[in-house]
């Protein structure tokens, strides 16, 4: 590498050629803007001055040289495939949007990216969720052409070898570094296809661009693991400890089954692997990002981007309207186009009007003009004077008829259409209805309906091809009026009297017709054309075309609309010439056809689209001796498309021979609302022909015409559409905001001002006026004139000699980031980057008629051959197919974060592969990002013929567009980028550092603002029973119940039916105890402070064995019991707690005992190394001498095991003080006392649940109905039946039981009725969670049970933690609970910032119940550990004689005891308060409700846990937050969860509907949390139902889900890797 000492001097810089002058400049832009490193700058500056530097020139020469030197294919080699790919496959791309110069410009741009050695991690994908037919993956991409001249194949064959030789870095990296596609083996190598010799210094330069370090063989991510769990439904609720992460443990222990890398990536883990090379990628700039844009203020309004000052700018004067040549006055033309036909009609009887065609492309019927006459007079008559009755006609004058005719019916058109003008009634023609459901159907049938129309005429064939009912009536099409189906075939019409004349009047502003145009967003509007408008029309056509009377026409168009009604029905009438409409069923078989009859009729105008030259270029072969020289116009309709000079000269080029001049090529402007708006003149022979304008595609997103002179890949040249029409004036506005006049040199909107354009849309005033009534203005806004203009939806501008050329469409038109793309030059990139492989090609008739809606134009043609020219003629061996193949792509625009973002939607091949079809997608972003300079936001492929289509065949664009927002499209491959698309997200956050607590609470004094604290009630003001109080011992409080009140039940277990299986009375409950107590000594020979486990299901056993252990002066742990199903997932964690509490004893059932040494066990864990296992089924009538008392209240009572939300297994310590104090808080809370009755569904072994369950009946002598949580699952209505049967007024639940019966019993309340079922009795339903209370759970669940007696007002929630289980609970007394709306966008900044119900952003939160008695909350920065006002965010601490005493570790750490349970304020405190961390957010907010005190109540509402919380952007978000937005963007997502890898978001979801749509979801997915988080989502994984873990108290353990994916463990339907 040159060093930069070595640089030349400016003046040999300036001695340099221009184009390396020029590299050398974009290399300096490239830096400056850091779209390069330094280290690439300087490697690319030296390789491009080595040629020219002395020092380095001679011993570089060799190097350069075979540099320079691109390996040429033979020509064996570049024709035999060149060959066989025509042969086999009949084209190369879709010829309509063909461009040589676009097809190198494609190519140089992929080039581009040899540098780069990008490493795109390819989606996984399970086997079963799209079964393709796989191809050959490793088929090198054949761009050699054997049809075009030897030039031009040198040309391709170096574009190809150079392509192959650029993508090799990427692509063929992507198929090696990356795994094969789904359908691979798991077993497969990582560099197993298409392994190629000699590469190592490439693969080592990738190696060290890419950073990947694992290189080996991952293991396949859709693999079934033997832990997966292959049943749909959700296991049972499993505490899962991912790899034993336990508080306290030795380090050495941790993650001991998961080798780890030094960054923490599991080293066979492919799913981490591709997100390494996701992050890689991340890691380099794509392009110059736009300026980042963000108000953090009160509201954080994205604010408009500031324009680029370097953009171009119109820099020319005021343009002025154009005018265009006066309308010529013809003596002997008809006042009216009726007239015209009645006077051809009567004089030239005979004389052919119109010519139809069989399906073999011979004429089959000619109507005369005296049969047009005479069918149109009896349908006339007919429709006035035969459908009703004299006084009651079913039609007049004026009212509107729908015209139903297949395109392959002119004549029966024709006559309709003229009988409906004769009598009177304003035609609508639409297109044959083929299903109920067609796409834009719907629309159609409000067009019709706003028409008022209740009449169609059809045929009698097209009649019988509609799809009926059982009943044989014609269905009811989806949207539409009821219409009145008439035959008009001419045996079914009546002949009018002789004495009866139709009233033609001249021609004035009433309706003739009205012509239907679908707009970008799929709505259908009618255009009114008026009779005079028609016939100024038809004047000014044939004054454009020079049209005499008996000419020829061949029309290959719509007849029906557009400029095949205009010249083929109406132009032709006017000047009494024949038309021969050649319609599409007869272009799929017979190519040529409409070439053969301007042979045969030597016809002097031909109508055609670019898609019919490419049909006649394929099939010209077939009949060498037609003869085209009768041609003086070949009008092409479509010539407003951009890429319709390609197509237009190599037509010319191949035909020139057949006597095809080339002035008669006439390109043409239409649009529904201006008609025509302009037309080339036909030429003088011998006459220049019209230049053409090279653009600079660049200047074109601005707006601005810009001669491209630099860079041709980026360069659009089109061809003019000829001069303004005859008695027409045109103008150029600007496309948005006011019709303000263009400069000369801007692009803008085509406006028209004649007679002979379109009136109003039917029935849409306000629309009318925007679009036929426009004023333009001047710059100063003053108008410019009074005469109307009509919008004509064009975008172009006017050139010199007054030329009118035209770069667009309004409806194609894509506005992203304030520059204006058109989707056709999208799709023409697109097709140019070797869609053979994957984009699919249609095969049916209506795939070759013309799109109905503007912007469908570049998503429907033709997939033709090479096109040949005349000194490359097609090889005489070589045999064109026949059947007419069209490429299936769309491209849209969709709205996402404040602004326009591209979507591209291809149909896939069948047989296209996964590596063809990726390679392909990321080709295409390449492509468009090198030569538009935008991104794409999404790149869908869709199975084959799934894509909507309109009535002719064409992509219904709108229809696609909605069923993509809707999540309805289902593809089969996506690719979504948001990482390069959206650069407009708000600036990450920079914490101010330096701002102590002291600061923050001196400003929160100054503000006014009080600090977040809040206390229950003072317990020292209570009395309570002496008798109770007296006891400081459960054990003690058991045995004085046993003695003072025996028989007094205190707990009723019940089974699935409702019955009771078993009571404890005081005295039972003791005597149990005894003997449990007994046991212990005997035969586990245990002492005073051991601990022991206890594993019993749900029930009273549980308690006894509890109490059992106290009278021993053991510490009881309790585990819940293994899942004998499930054996592998949740014995480990029951072995880990046993080995964590270091348990002397285990107390179990025989049943749970024989499980725990069964075989099955022994392949989960070591079974042989268990503690002593004493089963109490059968226990001696042996009773302990004396119960153990503990010498003082801080002894350890039991300890409190249980798996965390992230996954932490933590064990607490609670003394027999704070059990002491926490039943004595429930108690006084509740108001429990021994004469009430309480209904718990909780599980019973670790916090509230475990206090609820085991503790409070004995200090507080209630009755607690016991109803195991799994006894629900083979009985819903168990909880509800239980508390309506004992007429309970307090019953405990969790999420998970009030979920179950919100989802199972959701649709029978009526069953509930019927059984007497009523909850009225319910004073308080109590949720017990450790987390943010979920508002609508608890909403749907009182509205769903409020028919049946449940108060809304009863339904609350509690809240506690690991260090306190108890600080909130809702309690019999004091206020209800109060809910606030507060702010998003705040509360990711730490703050609480309450809005108004329905704010944008607003999040609903409810207090989690009222503080309990002796309890103290404050709000604390977690950080600073300082007090912070109420109107922040921060920890909860709390102080309260029930907090645990701290962890228990093995090691007994007091670092971490002392940090979570006695901690300090940093400031403000000077009692010096012991405070216990909860780790939970949240914040304080004083109410205007009254507390039992007399005080104002102080809410405390929690947000969530600080462990889960993720730090994006420098914000916190909430999981819970993110998760509520994606559940509800699709019906089939059940559930959701999301965490963090390395910076990435990465978005699991339950799919519950059909593997179908699994990546419909992405999109969705992206989008929302996009849209209402300002995050860009980087991996999207979608699993079956059940997939991720819930604990016991139905909360969601998201990072054993994190571990369970970067283990592979998920089998996942589908995971989505966002670019």
């Amino acid at each position: 590498m040159a060093e930069r000492g070595l640089e030349p001097s400016p003046a040999a810089v300036a001695a340099l050629p221009p184009e390396v002058r020029a590299q050398l400049a974009e290399l300096e832009l490239e830096l400056s803007e850091g779209d390069i490193t330094q280290k690439g700058y300087e490697k690319k500056r030296a390789r491009l001055l080595s040629p020219y530097s002395p020092q380095t020139q001679e011993t570089d020469s060799t190097g350069q040289k075979d540099r320079n030197q691109t390996p040429a294919p033979t020509a064996a080699q570049t024709s035999a495939p060149s060959k066989y790919h025509r042969t086999r496959s009949g084209g190369a791309r879709d010829e309509r949007y063909r461009s040589d110069i676009h097809t190198e410009a494609v190519q140089a741009a992929l080039a581009k990216h040899k540098e780069q050695k990008m490493a795109l991690p390819m989606p996984t994908k399970r086997r079963s969720t799209f079964v393709q037919s796989p191809a050959d993956a490793c088929t090198p991409p054949d761009t050699s052409s054997a049809s075009e001249d030897e030039g031009s194949l040198r040309r391709q064959a170096a574009l190809s070898a150079a392509l192959q030789q650029s993508l090799q870095n990427a692509e063929s990296w992507i198929n090696r570094s990356i795994q094969g596609s789904s359908t691979s083996s798991s077993a497969s190598s990582t560099l197993s296809h298409g392994e190629v010799k000699g590469t190592s210094g490439s693969l080592a330069d990738v190696f060290a661009n890419t950073r990947i370090e694992n290189v080996s063989a991952p293991p396949d991510v859709t693999a079934t693991t033997s832990s997966s769990s292959s049943s749909s439904l959700r296991p049972a609720n499993i505490d899962l400890p991912p790899s034993g992460i336990v508080k306290g443990m030795h380090k050495g222990s941790n993650r001991s089954s998961l080798m780890d890398t030094a960054d923490g990536v599991p080293v066979n883990s492919r799913v981490s692997t591709k997100i390494q090379q996701l992050l890689s990628t991340l890691k380099r700039p794509k392009r110059p990002p736009l300026k980042e844009f963000f108000v953090d203020d009160s509201e954080e309004i994205v604010e408009v981007p500031q324009p680029d000052p370097n953009q171009p700018k119109p820099e020319g004067r005021q343009m002025t309207p154009v005018k265009g040549e006066p309308l010529g006055v013809i003596c002997n033309w008809p006042p009216a186009l009726e007239s015209a036909l009645q006077r051809w009609g009567s004089t030239q009887a005979k004389c052919p009007c119109l010519t139809g065609l069989d399906m073999s492309g011979k004429p089959v019927y000619t109507l005369t003009y005296g049969k047009l006459w005479s069918r149109s007079l009896k349908l006339a008559y007919t429709l006035l004077n035969k459908l009703g009755t004299k006084n009651e006609p079913v039609l007049k004058p004026g009212d509107r008829v729908a015209l139903v005719y297949p395109n392959n019916d002119p004549v029966m058109f024709m006559v309709a259409f003229y009988g409906c003008l004769l009598a009177e009634v304003i035609p609508v023609p639409i297109e044959v209805p083929l299903t109920r459901k067609d796409a834009g159907g719907q629309q159609i049938g409000f067009l019709l309906g706003s028409c008022g129309i209740a009449l169609a005429l059809t045929s009698e064939i097209c009649l019988k091809g509609l799809p009926k009912t059982q009943n044989g009536e014609i269905v009811q099409f989806k949207g539409w009026p009821r219409l009145k189906w008439v035959v008009t075939d001419s045996k079914y019409l009546s002949k009018p009297p002789k004495d009866w004349q139709p009233h033609i009047a001249p021609a004035g502003t009433e309706p003739a017709y009205i012509e239907y145009k679908t707009s970008k967003e799929g709505s259908v509007m009618g255009v009114t054309v008026s009779r005079l408008a028609m016939l100024s029309h038809c004047q000014a056509l044939s004054q454009a075309c020079n049209y005499s009377e008996g000419e020829a026409v061949v029309n290959v168009l719509d007849f029906k609309k557009d400029a095949g009604l205009w010249h083929g029905m109406f132009a032709n009438v006017m000047n009494k010439m024949h038309t021969i409409s050649v319609p599409y069923s007869v272009m799929k078989t017979c190519p040529l056809s409409w070439v053969q009859r301007v042979h045969a009729h030597k016809a002097k105008v031909a109508l055609v689209k670019c898609r019919d030259l490419h049909w006649a270029m394929m099939a010209h072969r077939d009949q060498r001796d037609v003869s085209l020289s009768s041609l003086r116009m070949l009008i092409v309709t479509d010539g407003a498309n951009p890429w319709s000079v390609s197509s237009c000269d190599a037509f010319l080029s191949l035909f020139q021979s057949h006597g095809l001049r080339p002035e008669a090529i006439c390109p043409c402007a239409t649009s529904a609302e201006a008609m025509t708006v302009a037309i080339r003149r036909p030429g003088v022979p011998g006459a220049p022909l019209p230049g053409r304008a090279i653009l600079s595609m660049n200047g074109l997103s601005y707006g601005v015409i810009r001669v491209n002179t630099e860079d041709k890949n980026s360069a659009l040249t089109v061809q003019d559409v000829g001069h303004v029409m005859p008695g027409g004036m045109m103008c150029i506005v600007k496309p948005d905001g006011l019709p303000q006049l263009c400069k000369t040199d801007e692009i803008g909107e085509i406006c028209v001002s004649s007679r002979t354009g379109g009136m109003m849309y039917f029935g849409l005033a306000g629309v009318t006026k925007n679009t036929f009534e426009v004023i333009p203005v001047a710059s100063s806004g003053s108008p410019v004139g009074d005469v109307p203009f009509i919008r004509s939806g064009l975008l172009g501008f006017v050139g010199p000699g007054s030329l009118v050329f035209v770069v667009g469409k309004m409806d194609g038109l894509l506005m992203v980031s304030g520059r204006r793309h058109n989707a056709d030059d999208i799709v023409a990139t697109g097709l140019a980057v070797e869609s053979i492989k994957t984009v699919y090609r249609g095969r049916h008739t209506g795939l070759l008629a013309v799109p109905q809606t503007c912007q469908a134009r570049a998503y429907l043609s033709t997939f033709p051959l090479s096109v040949p020219s005349a000194r490359n003629p097609l090889p005489p061996d070589l045999r064109v197919a026949r059947v007419l193949t069209s490429f299936r792509i769309a491209v849209f625009s969709v709205s996402v974060f404040y602004d326009e973002r591209i979507v591209v939607v291809a149909e896939q091949r069948p047989d296209a592969s996964e590596e063809d079809s990726f390679q392909w997608m990321s080709r295409v972003l390449q492509a468009i990002d090198s030569i538009h300079q935008v991104g794409v936001y999404c790149l869908a492929l869709v199975p084959a013929n799934t894509l909507p289509k309109t009535p002719l065949g064409g992509i219904h664009i709108s229809q696609t567009k909605q069923l993509f927002l809707e999540g309805s499209l289902h593809p089969c491959n996506i690719l979504m980028c948001p990482h390069t698309c959206v650069t407009n997200l708000p600036k990450p956050r920079q914490k101010q550092p330096g701002v102590g607590p002291a600061s923050v609470m001196v400003g929160n004094l100054v503000a006014g603002k009080r600090i977040a604290q809040a206390a229950g009630r003072d317990l020292g003001q209570i009395e309570e029973n002496d008798l109770v109080r007296k006891h400081q011992f459960l054990a003690e409080i058991l045995q004085w119940r046993a003695q003072a009140t025996p028989d007094h039940v205190l707990f009723m277990l019940l089974n699935a039916k409702g019955t009771t299986v078993c009571t404890a009375s005081c005295l039972q409950l003791h005597k149990r105890a005894e003997r449990i107590a007994s046991v212990l000594g005997d035969k586990g020979h245990l002492n005073a402070g051991d601990n022991v486990v206890l594993l019993y299901p749900p029930g009273i056993e549980l308690i006894a064995a509890f109490y059992g252990c106290l009278y021993a002066g053991c510490i009881p742990v309790t585990v819940r019991p293994p899942h004998a199903q499930n054996l592998t997932a949740t014995l480990p964690t029951v072995r880990m707690i046993v080995d964590v509490s270091k348990a002397a004893c285990i107390l179990t059932t025989q049943t749970l005992m024989r499980l725990l040494k069964s075989r099955e066990a022994a392949a989960a864990v070591d079974v042989k190394t268990w503690p002593t296992i004493i089963d109490t089924d059968d226990l001696p009538r042996k009773r302990l001498p004396q119960l153990y008392k503990p010498p003082t209240p801080e002894m350890l009572a039991y300890l409190d095991f249980s798996v965390s939300t992230t996954g932490m297994l933590t064990g607490v310590k609670m003394s027999h003080s704070a059990v002491n104090a926490l039943c004595r808080a429930i108690k006084l809370q509740c108001e429990l006392y021994s004469s009430r009755q309480i209904a718990i569904c909780l599980d019973p072994y670790c916090g509230l649940g475990f206090a609820l369950w085991c503790l409070c009946s004995v200090y507080s002598g209630h009755q607690s109905v016991l109803i195991p949580p799994l006894e629900l699952e083979n009985n819903l209505f168990l909880w509800l039946a239980t508390v309506n049967q004992y007429k309970i007024r307090d019953t405990f639940c969790s999420y998970s039981v009030m979920e179950l019966c919100t989802k199972g019993l959701g649709s029978q309340v009526e069953v509930l009725k019927t059984r007497g079922i009523n909850l009225s009795c319910i004073r308080t339903c109590v949720v017990v969670a450790e987390e943010r209370p979920r508002i609508t759970l608890q909403q749907s669940f009182s509205k769903l049970f409020k028919d049946i007696g449940l108060s809304p007002r009863a339904v609350s929630t509690t809240f506690g933690s690991r260090v306190n289980v108890a600080i909130c609970l809702q309690g019999t007394s004091g206020p209800d609970p109060t809910t606030v709306y507060v702010d998003l966008k705040s509360l990711r900044h730490d703050r609480v910032r309450l809005v108004e119900r329905g704010a944008p952003q607003s999040l609903l939160l409810s207090e989690s119940g009222k503080i309990l008695p002796g309890v103290k909350v404050v709000i604390v920065n977690p950080e600073t550990k300082g007090p912070v006002g109420d109107s922040h965010l921060g920890e909860i601490w709390v102080n309260s004689p029930h907090t645990a005493s701290g962890y228990y570790t093995i090691y007994d750490s007091e670092t971490l005891q002392a940090d979570h349970f006695n901690t300090r304020l940093s400031f403000g405190d000077a009692a010096q308060t012991l405070w216990a961390r909860t780790g939970y957010l949240g914040f304080v907010r004083r109410t205007e409700l009254t507390a039992a005190t007399g005080e104002r109540h102080d809410a405390l509402y929690v947000v969530g846990a600080l462990d889960e919380t993720l730090e994006l952007r420098g914000l916190r978000y909430h999981p819970i937050d993110i998760e509520t937005s994606v559940s509800r963007v699709h019906r089939s997502i059940a559930e959701c969860a999301v965490f963090t890898w390395t910076n990435l978001l990465v978005v699991v979801v339950e799919l519950c509907g059909s593997e179908q749509e699994a990546l419909d979801l992405v999109p969705l997915v992206t989008n929302v949390v996009l849209e209402e988080h300002y995050l860009i989502v980087g991996v999207v994984v979608v699993v079956d139902p059940g997939v991720i873990p819930i604990n016991s108290r139905g909360e969601k353990q998201r990072m054993h889900l994190r571990d369970s994916f970067l283990a592979d463990q998920l089998d996942p339907i589908y995971v989505a890797y966002n670019m």
